[in-house]
C-alpha cells in the first residue's frame, strides 16, 4: 500500500503520533512509536538559539535531515522547506527535489495557505509530497505568538485555506496554535489527516518538538507537556563522572587498555 495512503487510512481510526527529530540517535528511539519524524526548522531555535525561524538555512535542514534519515525505517520522514525556499514556483521546486535527493526523505512542509497554493499545486504536479500548515505561521508571524481563530473573518479564512490545500493534494495538515472549536470543524470537514501543535485533541493526530517533551528545552507553553525532566537526568550523570574523575575513579581497569 502506499504509504501516505496508509497514513491518510488512520484518520477515524486511530490517533496519529507525530514528532520532531534532529538526529539519528533521537530518530531511531521515536521511530519506534511515531507515524510521522519531521525534521522542523524548529531546530532554529531549540539547536541553534536562533530568535525565529527565519534565520534556519536549506543546508542545515538537509545535514540534519541525512542525519535523521538514518534512524528512520518505518516512519514517514517530513522536512521543512525553511523561509525564503518557496517563494516561486520555480524556486521551491527546485528546492524541493534537492531536499529530497540528499535527505531521502518522503515529503516537505510548507507553511500558508491561499498566498502559496500556486507553488504547492505545481510542486505536487511534479510528483513531491507535500504536507500543509496552517494557524500560526512562524516563519513569517511577526510579534507576540497568539492563538488563531479568535475572530470570525480568521477562522474563515483559516478554514477555506484548509479546504484549498485539501484540493491541492496535500496528504496532511498540520494546524498549529488553532482555537479548539475551529480545529474540530477543520478535522471533520477534510478528507485527510490534521495534525495538531496547540489545537485540541479533536485534530487526528498530534506533534511536538521532542526536546519540549522530554524537558531539555527550557521552554513554559500553554501547548507543550513535559513528559520527563531529562536535563536533571544529565545533570546528575554528568556530576557523576565529574566526581569520578576528580577521585580518580574513572577510568578504571574495566574501562583502560
Amino acid at each position: 500500500m502506499n504509504k501516505f495512503l496508509e497514513f491518510q487510512k488512520k484518520k477515524n481510526k486511530s490517533k496519529i503520533i507525530c514528532l520532531t527529530a534532529y538526529s539519528k540517535n533521537m530518530a531511531s528511539i521515536l521511530d519506534n512509536h511515531c507515524d510521522l519524524i519531521l525534521v522542523g526548522d524548529s531546530l532554529g531555535s531549540v539547536l541553534y538559539n536562533f530568535k525565529s525561524t527565519k534565520s534556519v538555512t536549506i543546508d542545515m535542514m538537509i545535514e540534519h535531515s541525512k542525519s535523521v534519515r538514518m534512524g528512520v525505517k518505518k516512519s514517514l520522514l517530513v522536512v521543512d522547506m525553511p523561509h525564503n525556499t518557496y517563494r516561486n514556483n520555480n524556486e521551491a521546486l527546485m528546492n524541493a527535489k534537492k531536499i529530497i535527493l540528499k535527505t531521502k526523505c518522503d515529503a516537505v512542509k510548507l507553511e500558508g495557505g491561499s498566498k502559496i497554493i500556486k507553488i504547492v499545486k505545481h510542486l505536487i504536479k511534479n510528483n513531491i509530497p507535500v504536507q500543509g500548515h496552517l494557524g500560526l505561521l512562524p516563519q513569517t508571524h511577526k510579534g507576540k505568538f497568539k492563538y488563531k481563530g479568535k475572530k470570525q473573518a480568521e477562522r474563515k479564512k483559516i478554514l477555506n485555506d484548509a479546504k484549498l490545500l485539501e484540493s491541492a493534494g496535500v496528504f496532511s495538515i498540520v494546524l498549529e496554535c488553532i482555537e479548539t472549536t475551529l480545529a474540530k470543524l477543520i478535522t471533520k470537514s477534510l478528507n485527510i489527516p490534521t495534525i495538531g501543535i496547540g489545537a485540541s485533541h479533536y485534530c487526528d493526530g498530534q506533534v511536538l518538538v521532542i526536546d519540549d517533551l522530554i524537558g531539555l528545552n527550557p521552554i513554559s507553553v500553554r501547548f507543550v507537556r513535559k513528559y520527563c525532566n531529562i536535563d536533571k537526568v544529565i545533570y546528575r550523570a554528568v556530576k557523576k563522572f565529574t566526581i569520578d574523575v576528580k577521585k580518580k575513579r574513572f577510568p578504571s581497569k574495566k574501562y583502560s587498555y
